[in-house]
């Protein structure tokens, strides 16, 4: 895979052999042309859209010998901080949020093994009957043997959200990079929400105490902090537009790369 300039960290696009790839639960949604993405629709997953993201997946796996391991999200089911907002426990909700992502990993799983890709769920909070707990070694094992490792559950522990697993797993995966999928029709990292400020430019290279001075939305301060201080870099870009996912891991200057 061709790769590219330094980054102002120091990174370079493309040449990543094992990835993390972190999706939330929106980008599961349906979509309505006449309403946002948190109004979609009654139904919380899409099977097109999972289906779309799957065979993208299997494609990178196969053509260009990337280990993926897929951290979800779970907004399109539940989301912990609404629950909160609304009254509830906040860590009540949160452990709904967890349940939340399960159920995106086990669709994405059946869409994966639809198209043969061998895969695995692994969850941190513990149901032996639907999904493996999360073992770092064997989630190891799993990705040096070809299959894509599903990482739902969150930390199993509540007041995080999906970002911080994410970070940790590529960690502990020894993941070369992040990607980090949008699902609005944002392909990157703005100066300001480009759907509220037409003058909003996208940034293509970024480091990461810019993104924590300017409170640039990317992930939350707790995981873009831990990839600085482990250099694991991360790109931002839209994950629902066909081919990106290839795009990135070519070294194509796709979305917002942060090092």
């Amino acid at each position: 895979m061709p790769g590219a300039a330094p980054a102002p960290g120091g990174a370079t696009r493309g040449g990543w052999r094992r990835i993390v790839l972190k999706m939330s639960g929106e980008a599961f949604a349906p979509r309505r042309a006449d309403a946002p993405v948190e109004h979609a629709g009654d139904t919380s997953i899409d099977a097109a859209i999972v289906e779309q993201i799957a065979r993208e997946i299997v494609e990178v796996r196969r053509d260009l010998e990337v280990d993926v391991a897929v951290v979800v999200g779970g907004g399109n089911i539940w989301r912990g901080a609404a629950g909160a907002g609304g009254g509830m426990d906040r860590a009540q909700a949160d452990y709904m949020g967890m349940l939340a992502t399960v159920i995106n990993a086990l669709a994405l799983q059946d869409a994966l093994e639809r198209l043969d890709q061998p895969t695995r769920v692994q969850t941190a909070i513990q149901m032996a009957q639907i999904a493996e707990p999360y073992i770092r070694r064997r989630a190891i094992r799993h990705l040096e043997k070809g299959r894509v490792v599903i990482l739902a559950g969150g930390l199993g522990n509540p007041f995080f959200t999906t970002d911080t697993p994410a970070a940790l797993r590529a960690a502990e995966l020894s993941a070369q990079v992040i990607l980090k999928g949008t699902h609005s029709g944002v392909d990157g990292v703005y100066t300001a929400d480009p759907k509220l400020d037409p003058s909003a430019e996208r940034i293509d290279e970024v480091s990461y105490m810019e993104v924590l001075n300017r409170g640039l939305r990317v992930m939350d301060a707790t995981s873009i902090t831990f990839c600085m201080d482990h250099g694991i870099p991360i790109v931002v870009f839209d994950l629902l537009t066909p081919g990106n996912i290839r795009a990135v891991l070519e070294g194509k200057p796709i979305g917002t790369l942060v090092s």
